[in-house]
């Protein structure tokens, strides 16, 4: 998909390195929105890299990258499925803060191909999001994305919470 600026697709194994670097930039950036730290992220081997560009292609999932004209990857979005009962999930998400906002069009291009691709996979998109993350929140209450009163604890501090948003289809 080619937009105003920058193009969409999926990520493919040979995409590694471009994947590890966006994947520090968004640790560095907002450290509370992943379920990684970036300490451990430093510690992955090419392999790993490879395997995590590699999820692009992947069965019952997807990673989407979006790409300026020089080439500079500036926004990511991924989702899979867990399991039948929770459908598509929404993860990974990140767009560079020289393409953020509503103007730029690099959130919503992201989010409309994950959503043609959770298409496929159910009728909702689920998503979980740090409570103290109000950017993302607000981002996803403007997009149709309503919360379910139901809280995770987050995974890199217990005494944290994510909170689950859904969308239909």
């Amino acid at each position: 998909m080619i937009t105003e600026g920058f193009s969409i697709r999926a990520t493919r194994v040979d995409d590694w390195r471009e994947v590890r670097s966006l994947r520090l930039e968004m640790l560095q950036d907002t450290p509370i929105a992943f379920g990684e730290t970036l300490q451990d992220a430093l510690g992955h081997t090419d392999s790993e890299w490879r395997m995590r560009a590699a999820r692009g292609t992947a069965e019952r999932g997807t990673v989407m990258v979006a790409i300026d004209p020089a080439g500079r990857w500036v926004g990511t979005m991924g989702g899979y499925v867990p399991d039948a009962i929770t459908g598509a999930l929404l993860v990974g998400v990140y767009v560079s803060p020289d393409h953020r906002g509503r103007d730029s069009g690099v959130f919503d291009a992201l989010l409309v191909a994950i959503q043609e691709w959770a298409r496929g996979e159910g009728d909702r998109l689920t998503l979980h999001v740090h409570e103290d993350n109000a950017r993302a929140r607000a981002a996803y209450l403007r997009r149709g994305f309503t919360e379910t009163g139901h809280r995770v604890k987050y995974v890199l501090d217990s005494s944290a919470m994510e909170i689950e948003m859904v969308k239909p289809l």
